[in-house]
């Protein structure tokens, strides 16, 4: 059985991580909570403190500073905290580097994001197929449990299509899956995670299409979706990391993924790409000072975790899916809905974080308990959903299944 989480990174979806695995740490032991910047570490333990979150206080709670991108140091730090379990919610620019710590340290890794490199945003697809996947002969060699995408979306959404194969399908034809927030921070704009990576996702939208790659422009297809408790919401095509292991993993002729924009943001996002704020390419003041446009954006920008105070409405995740069953059309929408408040009620954050938090401390209970220590690289969708599914209904993100 492992004990002991090392969480990476200190953002909202880290926030939201340590709070869950405090609450779970009779099974899951110590936690230590590491980034470059220790006081933000700090900060999330004394949220969880002031939550009184921790359900066994004979178990510790710790912070350390790491370099994400230096594997000796990090070796190094999960050797020193004896940590079994690492879960990767830093930026996805360091997920191979921590991979690599963990291959070498023999202890079970996850992350809730693809590996992107900085220069190198939307690569060609499959993207798992660039990076992560080729490991995957090394963790099978090696007895390593390395979880890919174990947030939501990609994460749950994935749990979702391998529970529809395994009860509700026998053959799939389309999985559309759609992500809104009809919800209100009160915000000028603001994204509801890390803007930088929020932002490369719109640079190509790759969708999975009668079984081929094929690439729209963002914003470019749009649909109106009535969404159970949120009512009717636009969603526009968008690019998105699940479809890159759906596509392999799930029998599906065509996989797509919806995200939910109002006008207003499109607005926004607009005019902050025509003046060229959304670059990743490199310019130069007048002062001569080198800087990247999209990393100016994101440092004037609201902190996705600040938004969480005020934050009002809900939001709906899930997937439209439609094949046969027993010779005849089928249709299901499997989903969770999240309610912002109740989120900043339980642990101080807002629901996006919520509920890209609470998945990888599910899979982490589950390594735990030896019902998904693969001791090989997996997706979501290759693991059995259901133990997944029952225990998120636990923690906060209750499933349902509308059939239409």
């Amino acid at each position: 059985m492992k004990k002991n989480v090392l969480i990476i990174g200190a953002g909202g979806v880290a926030h939201v991580a340590a709070h869950k695995c405090a609450q779970n740490n009779e099974i899951l032991g110590d936690i230590c909570i590491a980034s470059r910047k220790k006081h933000k570490c700090d900060a999330i333990i004394e949220s969880v403190q002031r939550k009184n979150n921790m359900k066994d206080k004979t178990k510790k709670l710790y912070s350390r500073e790491i370099d994400a991108f230096d594997i000796p140091a990090a070796i190094k730090l999960i050797k020193e905290t004896n940590s079994q379990i690492v879960i990767n919610l830093a930026t996805p620019y360091v997920n191979m580097p921590l991979m690599e710590a963990c291959i070498q340290s023999g202890v079970a890794y996850m992350d809730t994001a693809v590996h992107e490199e900085p220069d190198k945003p939307c690569e060609n697809p499959p993207w798992y197929a660039n990076y992560e996947w080729k490991r995957k002969d090394l963790c099978r060699e090696k007895g390593i449990t390395a979880i890919l995408g174990v947030g939501f979306d990609p994460g749950v959404v994935n749990a979702y299509c391998a529970k529809a194969a395994k009860h509700y399908f026998d053959t799939i034809d389309t999985i559309d899956m759609m992500d809104v927030n009809a919800g209100d921070h009160g915000k000028y704009f603001a994204t509801n995670f890390d803007p930088e990576i929020n932002f490369r996702e719109f640079v190509k939208v790759w969708s999975w299409i009668d079984k081929k790659w094929v690439m729209n422009k963002i914003h470019s297809i749009k649909k109106v979706y009535d969404f159970p408790v949120v009512g009717k919401q636009t969603v526009y095509l968008s690019g998105h990391d699940e479809i890159h292991s759906l596509s392999n993993n799930i029998d599906a002729n065509s996989i797509r993924f919806w995200m939910g924009f109002s006008d207003y943001y499109i607005n926004v996002f607009t005019v902050l790409t025509k003046l060229g704020l959304t670059s990743v390419v490199p310019i130069k003041t007048a002062e001569g000072v080198e800087v990247v446009p999209l990393k100016v954006l994101k440092a004037v920008l609201p902190d996705p975790l600040s938004l969480a105070p005020n934050y009002t409405g809900k939001t709906c995740i899930g997937n439209q899916i439609r094949g046969k069953k027993d010779g005849k059309d089928k249709e299901i929408f499997i989903y969770n809905t999240c309610d912002h408040a109740q989120c900043y009620k339980e642990v101080e954050a807002q629901a996006i974080c919520y509920t890209a938090g609470v998945p990888p401390v599910a899979a982490a209970i589950l390594i735990a308990k030896s019902i998904w220590d693969t001791k090989t690289m997996v997706n979501v969708e290759e693991l059995d959903p259901d133990p997944f599914i029952e225990l998120l209904n636990t923690m906060g993100l209750p499933t349902e299944i509308r059939e239409t």
